[in-house]
């Protein structure tokens, strides 16, 4: 077949058809031959059309061999994090990240506010005994941070509902730096991006679902909520989260001097309307 210029635009026309209407392929080939390159543009565009998903009840193993589901987790803020364990850059920086921020939201937000689930995404490789070591190394895990693995068919099925891209290379795997926040009903709320990525990116979307849904309700409980929502900052100077007074206080003085402005606003319209008459 001659590659004549009539020739060349159908070819990138129906190039264009498979990328548009194919499956969630995010690979564009490597001119090298190496195999294929991260297509970042359609990988996160891709994972932005998975936000308001609703993920399955899919089944894992845990490093002791338990089985969880998502279903178990439900009734709580999540954070997702998928590695491979055979990675020794990317990985574990996202692991590590994803840790601070974890501590640094459970400090602001409850010990027991959000649950974690770092899932090895190389099934065959990243079974219950490689996450459990990984999970050592990476001094991760406890009583609301779940190290799972999961066979293919899953993994397959979970990475397609979070909009995650992954796939082999020579490097191992390439995939998007991708950390997803659920809400308590499973529904993905937020992604985030990158493996160095600030604190305040993980920790405000689960503040605005652990205090923002809270503060909806009508009663005191939910005006307290109100209140830690906007009053709980974050300080880049120690890495934490702390309630902020002065905000609190500052809407409270501006309050009250805009009462007291209206009072003499009030009594002065008031002794105008109805000066008073002398004895």
């Amino acid at each position: 077949m001659r590659f004549n210029g009539k020739n060349r635009l159908r070819i990138l026309f129906i190039i264009g058809l498979l990328v548009l209407t194919g499956p969630a392929r995010a690979g564009v080939h490597d001119p090298s031959g190496n195999g294929l390159l991260l297509d970042e543009a359609a990988a996160l565009k891709k994972s932005q059309l998975a936000i308001g998903r609703t993920l399955g009840n899919h089944r894992f193993t845990d490093t002791h061999g338990q089985i969880v589901t998502l279903e178990s987790l439900r009734g709580k803020p999540l954070v997702v994090s998928l590695v491979y364990t055979s990675c020794f850059h990317t990985c574990p920086i996202i692991t590590r990240n994803v840790a601070n921020a974890v501590r640094a939201g459970r400090d602001a937000l409850g010990q027991d506010s959000f649950n974690v689930v770092t899932i090895g995404f190389d099934s065959p490789i990243d079974t219950p005994a490689r996450m459990r070591a990984y999970a050592r190394e990476r001094q991760v895990g406890d009583a609301r941070w779940f190290i799972l693995s999961a066979d293919g068919a899953t993994m397959r099925a979970l990475a397609n509902e979070l909009g995650f891209t992954y796939f082999p290379s020579p490097r191992g795997y390439d995939h998007l730096t991708q950390t997803t926040v659920i809400d308590d009903q499973g529904v993905i709320y937020r992604q985030v991006y990158g493996e160095s990525f600030a604190v305040p990116a993980l920790v405000e979307p689960l503040k605005e679902l652990t205090f923002g849904r809270r503060a909806s309700k009508k009663n005191w409980d939910g005006w307290i909520n109100g209140i830690k929502l906007f009053c709980t900052v974050y300080d880049p100077a120690s890495g934490r989260y702390k309630f902020d007074y002065s905000l609190f206080l500052g809407l409270f003085v501006g309050l009250a001097s805009f009462g007291a402005v209206a009072f003499f606003l009030v009594r002065a319209w008031r002794q105008h309307r109805f000066p008073e008459r002398p004895a």
